[in-house]
This record gives C-alpha cells, sequence and structure tokens, in this order.
C-alpha cells in the first residue's frame, strides 16, 4: 500500500481535495509526450496545407474540394484539440473546471462535424457516379455551401443538447481538484450513439457500396470500348476515369475513417461512466485523432493537385501574382 509521502497529488496544495497523479514509468510517458506533439504539430500542419491550397487557388474550387477543405478544417482543429489530451497523459488537467468542458465541448463539435462531412462527401460521389448526368444541376457550389453550414450549425446545436448539463454546471461530475470529468445522462447517451454513429454510418457504408458497384461496372464498361471512341469520347472518358479515382480516393479516406472511429464507440459502447479516465479510452480517442493526420497523407498519394499546390507553397512562388499552375487530375 503507497504511503502518502509515495503519491503524487494533481495539485500537493490541496492535500484532501487533490486526484492524484496517475503512476507510470518516466520513459513511458516522455514517449507519450513527444508521440503525441508530433501527432498534433503535424496534423494541425498537414490540414493546414490543404486548406492553403483549396481556399488559394480557384481551379481548386470545385464542389468536392469544397467538402473535402471543410473536413480539414475539422481536421486542423482535432490537431490542435491534442494538444490538450497530452495534458491527461498523467491523469491530471490543470485548467480549471471552465476550460475543461470548452475543451470538451469543442471535441464533441469537431468530431460530429467530422462525421457530417464524410456523409456529404458520400452523398456527392454518389450523385457523381451514380447521377453523372444531373450532377452539375444537383450538386452546385450555393447547394453544398448550405450543406456544409447546416452540417457545422447542428453540429453546435446538437452538442448543445448533449452537454446542456455540463454546460450549466461547468465540473459539477469532477470528484476531486485536477479531474476533467464529462458524463451524460442515458437518453442523451442513446441519442448520440444513434445520430453520431450509427445513422451516419450506416448512410456512409450504404451509400459508398453502391458508388463502388457502379464505379466496378463503368470502369468495365470503359476498358472494353475504349479502342472504338472518338476524340470526343476519350474526353468523357477521361472525365469517367477522373471521377471514378476520386471515389477510389474518399473511398480509402472513408475506410480509415471507420477503422478510427469504429473502436472509440466499441469503447463507449462496453465501458462505465468513467470511459474517460480508462487507458483503453486514451488509446482509442489518440486512434480518432489520428485519423486527422491520415487524409492529407492519402491526398498526398493520390491527388496531383495537392502535391503541385505544396510544392507551390514550400517555394514560396503561391506569393507571386497570377499564380495559376494547372491542377489536373
Amino acid at each position: 500500500m503507497e504511503t502518502l509521502e509515495e503519491t503524487e497529488l494533481c495539485f500537493p496544495q490541496l492535500l484532501n481535495s487533490s486526484c492524484v497523479k496517475t503512476k507510470r514509468p518516466h520513459f513511458e510517458i516522455m514517449l507519450t509526450y513527444i508521440v503525441l506533439f508530433s501527432i498534433s504539430v503535424l496534423t494541425a500542419f498537414l490540414n493546414l496545407l490543404v486548406i492553403i491550397s483549396i481556399s488559394h487557388f480557384k481551379q481548386l474550387h470545385s464542389t468536392t474540394n469544397l467538402l473535402i477543405l471543410s473536413l480539414a478544417v475539422s481536421d486542423f482543429f482535432m490537431g490542435l484539440l491534442m494538444l490538450f489530451q497530452i495534458i491527461l497523459i498523467e491523469g491530471c488537467w490543470f485548467l480549471g473546471d471552465l476550460m475543461c468542458t470548452v475543451y470538451q465541448y469543442i471535441a464533441y463539435i469537431i468530431t460530429s462535424t467530422s462525421v457530417g462531412n464524410m456523409v456529404l462527401i458520400c452523398i456527392d460521389r454518389y450523385v457523381a457516379i451514380c447521377d453523372p448526368m444531373h450532377y452539375s444541376t444537383k450538386v452546385t457550389q450555393k447547394r453544398v455551401k448550405v450543406c456544409i453550414c447546416l452540417c457545422w450549425s447542428c453540429s453546435v446545436i446538437f452538442q448543445s443538447l448533449i452537454m446542456k448539463d455540463v454546460l450549466q454546471q461547468p465540473g459539477r461530475y469532477n470528484s476531486c481538484f485536477g479531474e476533467c470529468m464529462f458524463v451524460i445522462n442515458y437518453i442523451a447517451g442513446i441519442a448520440d450513439l444513434i445520430f453520431s454513429f450509427i445513422l451516419p454510418i450506416t448512410v456512409i457504408v450504404v451509400l459508398y457500396m453502391r458508388v463502388f458497384v457502379v464505379a466496378v461496372s463503368q470502369a468495365r464498361a470503359m476498358r472494353s470500348h475504349i479502342t472504338t471512341v472518338t476524340v470526343q469520347g476519350s474526353r468523357k472518358v477521361t472525365a469517367k476515369k477522373s471521377e471514378i479515382k476520386a471515389a477510389r480516393t474518399l473511398g480509402i479516406v472513408i475506410t480509415v475513417f471507420l477503422l478510427c472511429l469504429c473502436p472509440y464507440y466499441c469503447v463507449a459502447l462496453t465501458s462505465q461512466n468513467d470511459l474517460m479516465n480508462t487507458s483503453s479510452a486514451a488509446f482509442v480517442i489518440c486512434l480518432y485523432y489520428f485519423n486527422s493526420c491520415l487524409n492529407p497523407l492519402i491526398y498526398a498519394l493520390f491527388y496531383p493537385w495537392f502535391r503541385k499546390s505544396v510544392k507551390l507553397i514550400f517555394t514560396l512562388k503561391i506569393l507571386q501574382h497570377c499564380t495559376e499552375p494547372e491542377m489536373r487530375g
């Protein structure tokens, strides 16, 4: 049994009301600090490159890229939120009850917005692949911007309702100083599970399975007729190939997203109210955050426009007037 001297408190001056630090090897703590900080900085930096690229170059202002931009913004903030997760490595929160509530509130808004962005991306690819003749009329920039605004607004409103009790009284569930606890009631938890996980994931899986089937059939059709098309037809085939390539790339993004998201909700479903203090929760939360770092890397591997724009940013050619390079593919 540990003596009082061996027990490290978050706030030693508050002997009877301070939380106890998580006892872990110093090497493990330092390694965790370094890894999480590196991922946080890399996530914010890579997504900032995506934001600058799409925002600056007019050629990239397509409807699909606007959705990618919205996802990059949520991923950028996710990277910044990881810095607050680092504070909790030793089980202590030093920023007070109000900042704890603000951190949790923003984190839940960002995560639900990311899910919403993925749903919008799936809908965009579904229309582009399954109804290409009406894509330009159904999916306009104005409609996409409205959908993005609704996605962010609904996330704010929904999480405000879910966290109403905590927002009204920050720190109400903390049992000691230095704790950052978040508990929601049963009804709110079920609502969050349904609207933040079950319904969006169902829509994503169903739509993308349909997109995948149609894209494969179209790819086979193009290969069988590639030698008989005219010059005008070849341009249409090239456009169709571009759509299929975009669908494949975004399919990888969605698959990685699901692999990183599902473990969090699996732990949430099998754990008790002290989920946020368990070691398994720390792992799945970091895994969810790490997904935000992977998305820009996927863009870099599969999108030539992203590689070209990053090159222009690093060489400072982006500062030159009338810099509008060819960004197809």
